[in-house]
């Protein structure tokens, strides 16, 4: 099945999206920072939930999680950004990026899981799609 290798790049980039949110909660500056803040973290909440049942979604599906940062380094298209202070607008445009990229995976992943009638993956990644779809228009509407 195609998607299986998918669902690794895509546990990949919830490991590194994890620890550049973490990076940019911990770092925003500006006069929405409380906003920002807490916008971050509720992502990365949700994102830890997922990283536990994409990795259990894979075993069910016979394959072994990748499970080191190496690992996820190489497999991931979410980059590292070192940190420094982050302004809200920088912050927000980095955010809304990572997640514009995660929307669209989590798209092709559920597109490719349906032609191959894998439901469970369907059923999963529908969800997906809508969270990251709601969290890009929270983005957009806080930069305007």
């Amino acid at each position: 099945m195609k998607h299986l290798n998918l669902l690794q790049k895509y546990l990949s980039n919830l490991e590194v999206l994890n620890v550049k949110l973490h990076n940019i909660h911990w770092n925003v500056v500006g006069k929405q920072f409380v906003r920002v803040h807490t916008f971050t973290e509720e992502i990365y909440d949700e994102l830890f939930e997922s990283f536990d049942a994409v990795a259990e979604l894979l075993k069910m599906k016979g394959q072994l999680p990748l499970s080191t940062m190496a690992e996820y380094l190489e497999n991931s298209s979410i980059k590292e950004v070192k940190a420094k202070d982050f302004s809200i607008r920088e912050a927000l445009e980095m955010v809304k990026e990572d997640l514009v990229i995660m929307r669209d995976l989590a798209t092709e992943i559920r597109n490719l899981a349906d032609e191959e009638g894998d439901f469970e993956t369907v059923g999963m990644f529908e969800e997906f799609v809508g969270f990251f779809s709601k969290n890009i228009w929270f983005a957009d509407a806080t930069l305007k």
